[in-house]
């Protein structure tokens, strides 16, 4: 591990100390939450890794810095459990997307969570305003996922890489850095966001390699249900990895942390999705 955290045991503990309160408190606000977050898909496997991705990434965080990394984390599951897993209708899709949307805490579960989070960020009108147009990019790029999975003909791949929002590391991203003050303005993160898209198109690509299998039996959309060839992948996924690392440079003098942070993204989740997945084996 490299950064301002260090890399000797001392500091390797500190992190592992994070990742293990970050697990417990998601544990804790999951529980809050009626239903949205079922044991059969979430289980303790899955809020540990989701909190160790958190501190590995920003190890010279606080415990409570790292709460809406983690939570901006879960919320991301939620969504894409309820679309890709229980939405049979547009309606059903539809009605997601309004529940994080619009601001009703009292709707439902998931609108409370996402109210909840928006609360935990403590950002300016400005940057919630920035956070929000994410959290729509997210849930339209989800959205249309779902819709692709169930049409004729799916999507050529600059397209599908398009709609990278839908795998949620920008999103993820982007609450982190406003509740950790790396991004004290909406132009921050219109600085940040070119080396973010990068970062997030490769990890749409990684992530659609290390579910293949999972995703093939699912009917979800990915590169491979789309007709790509492994080389080819590769290839693509070699080209995103330099453009991401060729942006990332250049916002390394003034956002050091978060040029950090997403150069961990890259490397971890490569090592990650290795040998794991967050969701748990069905």
């Amino acid at each position: 591990m490299s950064g301002p955290a260090g890399t000797g045991p001392f500091a390797i503990g500190r992190t592992c100390a994070l990742a293990v309160a970050g697990g417990r408190d998601l544990t804790r606000v999951a529980a809050r939450y009626d239903g949205l977050f079922p044991e059969k898909s979430f289980d303790a496997g899955l809020y540990g890794s989701l909190a160790m991705a958190g501190a590995f990434g920003s190890p010279w965080s606080t415990p409570e810095e790292l709460r809406v990394i983690n939570r901006a984390s879960l919320l991301l599951f939620a969504v894409d459990r309820l679309i890709d897993e229980e939405a049979d209708s547009q309606d059903q899709v539809t009605a997601v997307v309004a529940a994080c949307l619009g601001g009703e805490r009292v709707a439902s579960p998931l609108a409370a969570f996402t109210a909840d989070l928006r609360a935990e960020l403590g950002a300016s009108p400005a940057l919630e305003a920035a956070w929000q147009d994410q959290l729509e990019r997210l849930l339209i790029a989800m959205s249309r996922e779902w819709e692709w999975s169930r049409a004729e003909h799916g999507p050529g791949p600059d397209e599908y890489l398009a709609n990278a929002d839908s795998c949620g590391a920008l999103f993820v991203a982007v609450s982190h850095w406003i509740r950790t003050g790396v991004a004290a303005s909406p132009a921050d993160l219109h600085r940040l966001r070119p080396a973010g898209e990068a970062v997030q198109r490769y990890l749409r690509l990684l992530n659609d390699v290390a579910t293949r299998q999972r995703e093939s039996g699912s009917g979800d959309v990915n590169v491979f249900t789309l007709g790509w060839e492994p080389d080819a992948v590769n290839d693509r996924m070699a080209g995103l990895a330099q453009e991401a690392a060729e942006l990332i440079d250049p916002i390394r003098a003034a956002h050091p942390r978060a040029a950090e942070y997403l150069t961990w993204q890259i490397h971890y989740s490569a090592g990650f999705y290795g040998l794991s997945d967050f969701w748990a084996a069905s």
